[in-house]
């Protein structure tokens, strides 16, 4: 087994909540599952902290205020204890063997920072998943949203995180930015053979404003595309000047400065 940290946001989630703790839950790789308290007005930190209670590998964290998505999953990845993460909305859930899928794949391919899972969207408007295009944009989506993403903690902590931007937190979109730096720097690969996490519908999710503006049905401003254009960009240089910096620099010999363990000999036996 291959242990992951589980990263929820999770921001007025009551009514789905314990659905995606469960999800992680049924996961054997999910070794630590952090749920982390957006400034939440409903019920979701009582049933975080019910579910901590009984399964000892969730953790409950409170964020004061909400800040936003980008925030609280940062703010999770740093209390992780593992080397891979894996993000996950808490109106989503992950399907059988999703985990242990995404691991195995990364535990094969040493050099490949990350992966994606393919995402099932459940319950989205007919008018949505009817488009001839839908397929095309779906799996757009699907190497996009934070549900998708297992990656090695070390490139996430290079990246610094999901960026912080205004504009994303106005308007989402950071999840496009974090996969466009992946996709320029490493490539973005996803497990496509079967869907593994399924993402829910509801109103106003941002999901269904990309398919509307992606499928033409929904104008945005040249201003708003302009402007999260320019911060994703952004982003992909500070990401590959970070990359560049860490590949550059020069390592200490820390392990060739070890003490190294003596070999115990082996018992002699008696005539």
């Amino acid at each position: 087994m291959h242990p992951v940290s589980v990263i929820i946001p999770c921001y007025n989630a009551e009514r789905t909540l314990a659905r995606t703790l469960e999800s992680c839950v049924a996961q054997q790789e999910a070794a630590q599952i952090i749920v982390v308290d957006d400034g939440s007005q409903d019920a979701s930190r009582d049933i975080a902290a019910q579910f901590a209670h009984r399964f000892s590998q969730i953790q409950s964290l409170h964020m004061p205020y909400n800040g936003g998505a980008s925030r609280a999953r940062n703010w999770g990845a740093m209390h992780a204890r593992h080397p891979l993460l894996a993000f996950i909305d808490a109106d989503d859930e992950y399907l059988p063997g999703a985990l242990a899928a995404a691991a195995a794949f990364l535990h094969e391919h040493p050099r490949q920072p990350s992966i994606r899972i393919d995402v099932e969207y459940c319950g989205f408007p007919a008018d949505i998943t009817s488009h001839p295009q839908f397929k095309e944009h779906a799996a757009t989506l699907s190497n996009t949203v934070p549900s998708s993403l297992v990656i090695r903690r070390s490139l996430y902590a290079a990246f610094g995180g999901f960026p912080l931007d205004d504009v994303f937190r106005r308007h989402g979109g950071e999840d496009g930015a974090f996969s466009l730096a992946l996709l320029n720097i490493f490539g973005n690969p996803r497990l496509d053979d079967c869907k593994r996490v399924r993402m829910h519908y509801h109103p106003n999710i941002h999901a269904e404003r990309y398919f509307r503006i992606s499928m033409g049905m929904l104008d945005a401003s040249a201003e708003l595309v302009d402007s999260t254009r320019e911060a994703s960009w952004r982003f992909v240089r500070h990401a590959y000047d970070a990359v560049r910096e860490l590949r550059d620099a020069e390592l200490a010999p820390y392990l060739s400065a070890q003490p190294q363990p003596a070999m115990a000999s082996a018992p002699t036996q008696s005539a």
